[in-house]
């Protein structure tokens, strides 16, 4: 038995050993080769020989009989992966909007001319502006907005948005500095995307006619 298990041993370990061989267009056995070789088209790079990789395809999850390193997309001109956009094209996000250009020293501008998309009514956007503004807003300017949140203890100078200064502020001033901040405040463009940005401008708004 015990001439058995090691002969068998002798076997497992020949056969990993043999398997880690590589040499010309064999790169040998891969772990979880999808991990390392784009199953979707890669935009910034093309391979326009069908059978590239064709030694480690039985290891792919593809089904078009290409081999794995194959990534060209045939319903574009020349198979690129990429398209140029069309002139003058505009980026949108999924929801629609354009990019936010106003520099972040032109707060004056956005606070008179900036205006929500969203419905001043709508509680779910009210709803969703709450949750956001608590996760976002509430430990520097307070769950009432009177500044009095964890961090603004530590740090004060933090805007009270309950207070007059703030009363007549307008939702495209609350979206400026959201974007690109003010003072103590950092810029959260980055991290919330414009439709978030206005919904916690209507709760802000909301927050200061409580």
């Amino acid at each position: 038995m015990k001439k058995y298990i090691q002969s068998v041993a002798v076997l497992a370990i020949g056969a990993v050993l043999s398997s880690c061989g590589a040499g010309g267009d064999n790169q040998g056995l891969e772990y979880a080769p999808n991990m390392y070789h784009s199953v979707p088209y890669e935009a910034l790079s093309q391979v326009t020989d069908p059978g590239a990789g064709e030694a480690t395809q039985f290891m792919s999850d593809t089904e078009d009989g290409h081999g794995e390193y194959y990534n060209s997309n045939p319903h574009n001109p020349n198979r690129m992966t990429m398209r140029v956009p069309p002139v003058n094209a505009v980026p949108r996000s999924q929801k629609g909007y354009l990019p936010y250009t106003l520099h972040k020293d032109s707060l004056e501008l956005a606070a008179r001319t900036l205006k929500s998309p969203l419905t001043a009514s709508d509680e779910a956007i009210l709803k969703d502006g709450k949750v956001l503004y608590e996760r976002f807003c509430e430990h520097c300017h307070g769950s009432k907005g009177q500044a009095d949140g964890l961090v603004a203890e530590k740090y004060p100078g933090v805007a009270n948005l309950s207070g007059l200064a703030y009363q007549n502020i307008t939702e495209g001033h609350i979206f400026h500095v959201i974007t690109h901040g003010k003072g103590l405040m950092g810029a959260h463009g980055s991290q919330i995307s414009p439709e978030e940005r206005w919904e916690i401008a209507k709760y802000v708004k909301k927050l200061q006619n409580q």
